[in-house]
């Protein structure tokens, strides 16, 4: 796992723990206001069990309310340590800034764990700790990692998940193991759309949304079937709410996936994560680390190695991982690196929403490529055009392009700056319906052609226009094409 860092800790005050933790006092900078508070978790039924491990444990229900009680189980030390064969080193899964993985086993029920041992020394455990339950107990989705339970024991901060199989992202995509096969595009895909679902869960579902803080390729954790959950939620805040367009916090999350804005400004967004998604899903495209010290002065960092080549779609075949041996789909890698692009835009404001992007990903990982019905692409590949290709309704254009009385086959006609070919990729500039008197949230997916005007360009107004949802188009005319299938069945289906 990458390291963390910090910018000027703050302290924390003290005041009396209270079981029940209220959402309001708990989260403050992005951290547990009270450190102490952690030694209130372990109940008494908990310490009962240092003297009888096998009574039973009973879960703590979620309530209503702005007052939520830990809704996990609580584990004593010894039944951990029992668990993980005494943290033996057979055992360790990892380590990162805040403490140590092991796999283990529990003695009452036999279920396979995955317990995070937090590192002892300071308060940032302790904040980690709290924040972490607390997100976990409140948060269920199938791209979020389940927390089964913790320990608070004295000094002792354990939290306790469901295990994870496959291991992280990171371990599927650098620095690979002879025994590991490198992951194919259809898997790729899979997984930036998983994840991406996750994000969108915890901004929009979410009540406040939250802010991830800490997106990175070794915090994707992978199920059977490479299903992508995310994971280690200390860094999680609340967002801003109402009227605010930002929280303002200390600097923290993992050089190389940290959005500028906030790295500079700490000032903290939902598009914050945007970019740091950004950085992973360019992980994903290109196999290179988001911070790769080995490489050449000019290739250290990801992002800035990655902005020339996005200007010059010639030369996007050489940025696609080599372990792919050109078994990608070349619109699919084109459309890839559009929403990357955007999603690494410097300003902020001009990132799409990650419910755009889950649209986009959602199409591009539902466009399954078969690398036995392809030839392969080397990175010389010469540019190709074959207008429409790779539209999610397999002919071309969409049917609103098709049918001559719609509007958008009149603009195709007397507009032609609105479109480009990328190699077969034909992107229409479309609105998205979101709205532009949101606050913010009406950004959408732009197309690359724009990456390739200059600085001075850019600056007129451009950015004002990234109102151009592409992937929601992809995603709605896939949706429309699949329900009027549906709906053609069925009616067929009542004349047989």
């Amino acid at each position: 796992m990458g390291r963390c860092f910090a910018c000027f800790g703050s302290s924390n005050k003290g005041g009396d723990g209270v079981k029940e933790v209220s959402k309001k006092e708990a989260f403050k900078d992005g951290s547990v206001v009270q450190s102490n508070n952690v030694n209130k978790l372990s109940t008494d039924k908990s310490k009962s069990r240092n003297t009888n491990n096998e009574s039973k444990k009973e879960p703590v229900t979620v309530k209503d309310g702005p007052t939520a009680k830990i809704a996990a189980q609580t584990f004593t030390f010894r039944e951990l340590a029992a668990a993980t064969k005494n943290f033996r080193h057979e055992c360790l899964l990892g380590e990162g800034g805040f403490g140590r993985v092991y796999k283990g086993r529990l003695e009452s029920t036999g279920q396979v764990v995955a317990v995070k041992q937090l590192d002892r020394n300071g308060l940032q455990g302790n904040r980690e700790f709290l924040v972490e339950v607390l997100m976990l107990s409140l948060l269920h989705h199938p791209n979020l990692v389940n927390l089964i339970g913790y320990c608070a024991d004295g000094d002792q901060r354990l939290l306790v998940y469901e295990f994870m199989p496959l291991g992280s992202l990171e371990d599927h995509l650098h620095d690979l193991t002879p025994d590991k096969e490198p992951l194919d595009w259809n898997t790729r895909m899979k997984i930036a759309a998983g994840a991406a679902k996750g994000l969108e869960y915890l901004h929009d579902k979410a009540n406040p949304p939250v802010i991830y803080r800490d997106l990175k390729s070794s915090n994707i954790l992978l199920d059977e079937g490479f299903h992508p959950k995310l994971s280690d939620f200390g860094l999680a805040k609340l967002g801003p709410v109402g009227d605010k367009t930002h929280v303002s916090t200390r600097v923290m999350g993992t050089y190389g996936y940290c959005a500028p804005e906030y790295a500079m400004t700490g000032q903290l967004t939902l598009k914050s994560d945007v970019y740091s998604f950004g950085v992973v899903f360019l992980e994903l495209i290109t196999g290179r680390k988001a911070i790769d010290n080995t490489r050449t002065p000019g290739e250290h960092n990801l992002v800035a190695w990655a902005r020339p080549l996005f200007k010059d779609r010639r030369k996007f075949p050489k940025m696609a991982d080599p372990l792919l041996q050109g078994r990608y789909p070349m619109r699919g890698l084109y459309q890839a690196l559009a929403v990357a692009a955007m999603c690494l835009q410097e300003q902020a404001s001009t990132r799409p929403l990650i419910g755009d992007v889950v649209t986009a990903l959602t199409y591009l990982a539902s466009q399954t490529y078969d690398p036995n019905a392809s030839s392969r692409i080397s990175s010389s590949t010469p540019r190709r055009t074959m207008s429409g290709v790779d539209s999610p309704d397999g002919h071309g254009s969409s049917p609103s392009i098709r049918n001559k009385n719609s509007p958008d086959f009149y603009r195709r006609r007397t507009s032609s700056k609105d479109y480009y070919n990328t190699g077969g990729a034909e992107l229409r500039r479309v609105e998205t319906g979101r709205g532009s008197g949101g606050g913010g949230s009406g950004q959408k997916l732009g197309d690359l052609n724009e990456l390739d005007r200059s600085g001075s360009q850019r600056n007129q107004g451009v950015d004002r226009e990234r109102a151009v949802a592409l992937a929601k188009v992809w995603g709605e005319n896939w949706r429309e094409r699949k329900s009027k299938t549906s709906a053609r069945g069925s009616f067929d289906s009542t004349n047989d």
